[in-house]
């Protein structure tokens, strides 16, 4: 726990966010020694997430650090815009050329993918949108936390703090990991064996009906982004 290297983190947050995506690492991040953890959004306003919670930008794109480590989350429909959002696209590329970490929660892989920061690497995503993440050619990992080079991708919303932890030890050391969740007391024990379509019984048709909306306009989006992009079908 001796670290004191300055690392300069960013989660970016955007309108529709899934909150747990950003705070779930950002607890994690936060506990690291000197670290510097941004929220990071065009302007200063105010940003609503998918269930209503408002955080506050720390910085904007234009006033924001180089980062050791960018981060983007996933959410609601408003993930799709930001898949075809020109500005924050170019945000994520121009961090990308000097992190040393590009990395994303949940759905957030579909927006680096979207950026063709995924392209060649290997990453997961949340389990209901593993095929819109193959329809941009990203080799998809059915893997709670996927490493490839300097990526490193996490599954679905909880999977941001195994994700955090995953970081803190590629940045300064597996003690320092260690450390931090013990602090945390990060020993789940779910309530019930749901937390997978593997495992999640006749659940998991009524979860894909409640999220039909969105994975169809989520796949629509990603074929689009494939057509920009070049990949071949």
């Amino acid at each position: 726990m001796t670290n004191s290297t300055p690392y300069n983190i960013g989660l970016l947050i955007y309108p529709d966010f899934t909150q747990l995506d950003v705070t779930g690492p950002y607890q994690v991040f936060s506990m690291l020694p000197a670290a510097c953890v941004h929220l990071i959004w065009k302007n200063l306003a105010p940003v609503k997430d998918a269930g209503g919670l408002i955080l506050h930008p720390t910085t904007t794109f234009a006033d924001c650090p180089q980062l050791d480590v960018i981060c983007v989350p996933g959410g609601g429909m408003g993930t799709i815009e930001i898949m075809r959002d020109v500005e924050v696209l170019t945000f994520l590329n121009q961090q990308a050329k000097n992190a040393q970490y590009i990395t994303s929660v949940c759905t957030g892989s579909l927006i680096l993918a979207a950026a063709g920061l995924l392209t060649g690497y290997e990453a997961s995503c949340h389990w209901m949108f593993r095929d819109c993440l193959a329809d941009m050619g990203i080799a998809v990992s059915h893997e709670r936390v996927v490493i490839d080079g300097n990526r490193i991708t996490g599954g679905g919303v909880t999977a941001g703090i195994d994700f955090g932890l995953v970081v803190v030890a590629k940045l300064c050391d597996e003690n320092t990991a260690k450390f931090i969740q013990l602090i945390l007391e990060y020993n789940p024990e779910p309530p019930f064996n749901a937390g997978s379509p593997e495992t999640a019984g006749k659940v998991t048709k009524f979860v894909k009906l409640a999220g039909a909306e969105i994975l169809a306009a989520t796949l629509a989006e990603s074929k689009q982004v494939a057509i920009r992009l070049g990949i071949q079908p």
